[in-house]
């Protein structure tokens, strides 16, 4: 009986041929696997390289991140744990630098692309070392028109006149300051000014000169001054004495203390003249040319010298009552 299974090659028995075929298809599998792996490595090794190339972002910038500042610090160093953070501010506003190897402030403006101008002022020093606690502060300079006005000074002028004793003065015009408006292109960096260059300044107003009158006249009243005192009777300066007093808020009773005190100083005589001493007029002013504050002709007007007069007790004694009180007291004032 014929035997008719089918024949089944074992590898003893494998030709030539057949084992080439083998060979060959295992290395083929061999190669698909490995290219596998490096094609694998080779897109990790690029995705790493990418997250590394970021060196800066601004913090200000909310569409572009919808992060925080700590979440992208942990989220960048999931990447690279040797990434460090510093805050720079460049007129107010924050950005975040990001990098490695931070030695001090110029490294971080170098990795962030951060340019300084020659009047821009940073701090801290560009060689003072960093940390991530580090805030560098820019101050870049900017320049503007600025207009400014300055007091200008008035000059003292002095003017001789015979109408005033010698050696008296009097204000004759109060000074006043002028202006002066400067324009100026001024270059500032922060509150400091870098630079300023002024192109054009003018009177604004000019100042008015402080004019003072200086007496050069005769300081004892002349023969004829003195004759003219008794043309006035006593009865019409005490008349316009008391008119004068009520009518300049003065009481009775400083009109009777004004009578009093005249009476025994000079009788009510306007050239009355005190030989020793050269005390002169109704209330003995001393020297006579003192009355010259009130009026240039104190020599000879009972008004003047009776305003005089009543400023002195003001000014002596608090008032007309008080001259009286220390006259009465003193015998003189």
């Amino acid at each position: 009986m014929a035997n008719h299974s089918k024949r089944v090659p074992t590898l003893r028995s494998l030709s030539k041929r057949q084992w080439m075929k083998i060979t060959a298809v295992v290395a083929a599998t061999g190669m698909l696997a490995g290219a596998g792996i490096v094609s694998r490595n080779f897109y990790a090794a690029s995705q790493h390289a990418a997250q590394s190339q970021v060196t800066s972002y601004s913090a200000t910038d909310a569409d572009a991140l919808q992060v925080s500042r700590g979440e992208a610090r942990e989220s960048m160093r999931g990447a690279d744990k040797n990434t460090t953070y510093v805050t720079v501010k460049i007129n107010g506003e924050s950005r975040t630098v990001l990098g490695s190897d931070f030695t001090d402030v110029k490294s971080v403006l170098d990795a962030g692309n951060i340019t300084l101008e020659p009047d821009d002022s940073v701090s801290p020093q560009l060689t003072d070392p960093v940390s991530e606690s580090t805030v560098i502060t820019i101050q870049r300079a900017g320049t503007q028109v600025e207009t400014n006005e300055e007091p200008i000074a008035f000059n003292t002028v002095k003017k001789e006149t015979d109408s005033l004793p010698q050696g008296q003065e009097k204000v004759e015009n109060e000074g006043e300051e002028g202006v002066m408006e400067t324009t100026s292109l001024v270059t500032r960096s922060g509150d400091k000014i870098v630079s300023s260059n002024v192109f054009t300044s003018y009177v604004k107003k000019a100042p008015v000169d402080k004019v003072i009158l200086v007496g050069t006249g005769s300081t004892t009243p002349t023969a004829a001054a003195a004759n003219i005192g008794t043309t006035v009777p006593a009865g019409d300066m005490q008349s316009w004495a008391h008119d004068y007093l009520l009518a300049n808020g003065y009481s009775e009773a400083d009109f009777t203390a004004t009578v009093y005190i005249i009476n025994h100083e000079s009788g009510w005589r306007v050239n009355a003249t005190n030989a020793s001493s050269g005390a002169y007029g109704l209330a003995k002013a001393l020297p006579g040319s003192k009355m010259a504050s009130v009026g240039a002709d104190w020599a000879t007007n009972y008004q003047t010298q009776l305003k005089w007069f009543w400023n002195y007790c003001a000014s002596r004694y608090g008032s007309i009552q008080g001259a009286y009180s220390f006259w009465t007291t003193h015998h003189w004032y």
